[in-house]
């Protein structure tokens, strides 16, 4: 209900003010209120122009980005920035960890084909659990309201935030990433988090050995990768080693006492 009142405020605000429809403070308030919103189901089209429906990618997370093939600047940079991002992030969680969906919101330029060659143009064709989808005028309005997404034309093409958006595999708003380069940590670490929060109803098993995945899959700086740290189980295992022998010599000590 909050959410609904902050952007029916500032949409009512921003018609006010026609010289200045956008702004970039009112779009990062309305795109920071769609976080922890369910994301609802919607049918697009992919890039053979086939109907595909949002709720297929439900069951594991979700990176969502909106763009409009027409740009030639920050678009292409957004899906490249992407592309090199995503790449670590299965090689580090898995091909089959998350879904990625690009999609155009300039409904009367973004078809299935343009959308197509875009997917191309960017390196991104033929990826893995990644669609470029296109939709029309009433479904892209819908869609972008619900992601806090807000975009108007200007004489540059269109005025937007650079924003990618985290669903989780429910379908809830997990987290908005902003930006043109944003970096791989800020991509990977909240899709970590999301992958690896296995509920203990699955299984205490499957559980622990999320756990540890989550703490010891980290960030090495110098390779801009990820990598499984075994030193943390070597910090353990010593760990224990030690407490053993003080146990073994208290214990030692105690029976040479009686």
């Amino acid at each position: 209900m909050t959410y609904t009142l902050v952007t029916a405020w500032l949409l009512l605000v921003a018609a006010a003010s026609p010289a200045q429809e956008y702004d970039k403070d009112s779009a990062l308030t309305i795109s920071q209120a769609a976080i922890g919103t369910r994301l609802d189901n919607y049918r697009l089209r992919d890039a053979h122009g086939q109907a595909f429906d949002l709720d297929q990618f439900r069951g594991r997370p979700l990176v969502v980005s909106m763009i409009y093939t027409s740009c030639h600047h920050v678009c292409p940079m957004i899906t490249r920035n992407l592309v090199d991002n995503v790449d670590v992030a299965r090689e580090a969680l898995g091909d089959d960890a998350f879904s990625v969906v690009t999609i155009g919101f300039d409904w009367k330029v973004d078809s299935p084909e343009r959308m197509r060659q875009f997917a191309v143009q960017q390196g991104a064709a033929g990826l893995p659990n990644w669609r470029f989808l296109a939709a029309d005028a009433t479904t892209i309005d819908a869609l972008g309201e619900n992601l806090g997404f807000l975009f108007y034309p200007s004489a540059k093409g269109f005025d937007h935030l650079a924003q990618t958006t985290i669903v989780d595999r429910n379908g809830v708003i997990y987290r908005q990433l902003y930006g043109v380069d944003i970096t791989t940590q800020a991509l990977v670490e909240p899709l970590k988090e999301l992958v690896f929060d296995t509920p203990r109803s699955a299984g205490l098993v499957e559980h622990w050995v999320s756990t540890f995945k989550l703490f010891c899959t980290v960030y090495d700086p110098n390779s801009d990768r990820y990598r499984f740290d075994y030193s943390i189980f070597m910090t353990i295992a010593v760990g224990l080693l030690c407490l053993g022998a003080i146990a073994t010599f208290i214990i030692r000590e105690w029976r040479n006492a009686r």
